[in-house]
């Protein structure tokens, strides 16, 4: 696999990002025109506002996306939405069925990475949510079984990586939240699977971002999952799953959630550091990627960027000192 640089506590963001409050106003404007040009320049102040902050790879914020299943599953043949359903409290996605046979039938996110290229000269990673995560947020009414769906799905995920490859990307990460709330080792070996089919060909630096969920579910089998890089969760759990990266003898690369994307404290420069200094006991500073625990999307995007600034100068006092 190809690394993307070893320089010492590179940071980065998991996806999203807060919409520039304006954006939902043109949407609703109902001209394709006014609405692509809003896109491109809420593009653009996200990429300002993560430039400013220090961010070293970007991402766009996910602006064109509403929500990480439904925004792939209307892409996708053979899916359908039917409506609504409640996830927690009062939050509703659309969730996705599936009703036919799964087909690619054109690009997901590639224009997303080819404008962005345009946008900003820093490394960009590319996002994308994963097979399994797809097949466990959606109905399935089609496929005998959830492990014959996942695996149509991955097949499409991997005609996309490789298109995305081909324009130049070299970051993809996938991103697989349901994968911490299944216990099971069959349904990990399906994961399993499915990253290996996703991956068929792409021989660029690749992440898996898992959050939510248990992660004592996940190893040690996830770290012969074939990618570069672990993404993970911490701030919001604590840090205590550390332990369990140094009990089974953790060597790939991390990504490093040290910011706590649950809660509207801005947190200290200090504190940041200390987080990072605790990862630093057991894995060397040039294998750890330094990032908020998840998509900063439902934050103040005031708040997101404060939280950005302090990630980024705690990254850069420890990389001086160590």
């Amino acid at each position: 696999m190809i690394g993307v640089g070893v320089r010492k506590l590179r940071t980065t963001v998991v996806g999203s990002y807060p919409k520039p409050s304006w954006l939902k106003y043109v949407l609703s404007c109902g001209d394709e025109k006014a609405i692509e040009d809003a896109y491109g320049d809420a593009v653009r102040a996200v990429v300002k506002d993560q430039e400013v902050a220090g961010v070293e790879i970007l991402w766009d914020g996910e602006v064109r996306r509403e929500e990480m299943t439904s925004y792939f599953a209307e892409r996708i043949e053979g899916f359908v939405i039917y409506g609504e359903v409640r996830v927690w409290g009062n939050t509703y996605y659309p969730k996705p069925a599936i009703v036919d046979e799964l087909r690619y039938s054109k690009p997901l996110v590639v224009h997303e990475f080819e404008f962005l290229k345009q946008v900003t000269d820093r490394e960009i990673k590319v996002p994308i949510t994963g097979a399994y995560t797809l097949v466990d947020w959606s109905f399935n009414e089609y496929y005998d079984s959830r492990e014959e769906a996942v695996y149509a799905l991955a097949e499409i995920i991997n005609e996309e990586l490789r298109r995305l490859v081909k324009a130049g990307a070299k970051f993809i990460q996938l991103d697989e939240p349901a994968l911490s709330t299944h216990s099971s080792r069959e349904e990990l070996e399906v994961a399993r699977n499915a990253v290996e089919i996703m991956l068929k060909g792409v021989n660029v630096y690749t992440a898996l971002h898992v959050c939510y969920g248990e992660y004592e579910r996940l190893f040690p089998e996830i770290m012969e999952f074939g990618v570069d890089q672990l993404d993970l969760e911490f701030a919001n759990r604590g840090f205590s799953e550390l332990d369990l990266l140094k009990e089974y003898g953790y060597d790939l690369d991390l990504g490093f959630g040290c910011i706590d994307v649950h809660s509207r404290r801005v947190e200290s420069v200090e504190e940041v550091e200390n987080a990072i200094d605790k990862v630093l006991t057991f894995m060397k500073p040039e294998k750890v990627y330094v990032d908020p625990d998840c998509g900063l999307k439902l934050l103040p995007r005031e708040v997101a960027f404060e939280k950005l600034k302090v990630m980024c100068e705690a990254a850069r006092r420890v990389r001086e000192r160590v």
